[in-house]
């Protein structure tokens, strides 16, 4: 639901920067692309070696101009179906690098026992459902059917690791961290489970 929101004030802020990158002739996807490249570096560079202050930091940025590309598209008149189909794959992508470096800092940085485990297993759960909510969407699209619901956004997901990501590397508990990754499994389970029952109430 975030997203939703900050919709309007990133459009505010990146759209005299929008203006620049169109007079540089920058197409809309090679921004896609550029943080694509940004986030996994990022991601699989950061978190598993455990500089996440750091790395929560180049990703909240990255974040925050995601809506870059498409402010550029429509100032340029250059929206296309490829360019959604682009940005819709490549933050799959970017999605995957976000909670799999995360797994793969529990697997690294906590001591073996319960809480490892636990935490893994919750960043795999993260991965998978950050996989599904889209593509229930995209299918149920495909199908003629509408599954815009959802208690969260992927936005929303990002923050709510960042968070999490962000207090343990401030000396928090690293249980923030499995919160965190906790309520990205759990949101995604959730959101696919409405997504289901909307589309079967549609076709059937």
């Amino acid at each position: 639901m975030l997203g939703i929101h900050g919709r309007s004030v990133t459009k505010a802020i990146f759209t005299p920067l929008a203006k620049v990158l169109a007079k540089w002739k920058v197409s809309p996807n090679a921004v896609t692309a550029a943080g694509t490249v940004v986030t996994v570096a990022a991601a699989c560079s950061l978190i598993p070696t455990d500089h996440l202050l750091a790395g929560v930091i180049v990703l909240v940025i990255v974040m925050f101009c995601d809506s870059l590309d498409g402010i550029l598209a429509r100032l340029t008149n250059k929206q296309s179906q490829f360019g959604s189909f682009l940005d819709s794959t490549l933050d799959r992508i970017s999605d995957g690098a976000v909670f799999g470096s995360l797994t793969l800092w529990a697997a690294l940085h906590l001591p073996a026992g319960a809480h490892q485990i636990i935490t893994i297993a919750l960043g795999i759960c993260a991965t998978v459902m950050a996989a599904a909510v889209p593509y229930a969407r995209a299918k149920a699209e495909s199908l003629g059917a509408n599954a815009t619901v959802g208690i969260a956004e992927r936005t929303d997901r990002l923050i709510t690791v960042g968070i999490g990501a962000f207090l343990t590397s401030i000396g928090a508990s690293t249980w923030f961290i499995t919160a965190a990754l906790a309520l990205v499994a759990v949101a995604g389970f959730v959101t696919v489970m409405q997504r289901l029952a909307t589309v079967k109430e549609q076709l059937g």
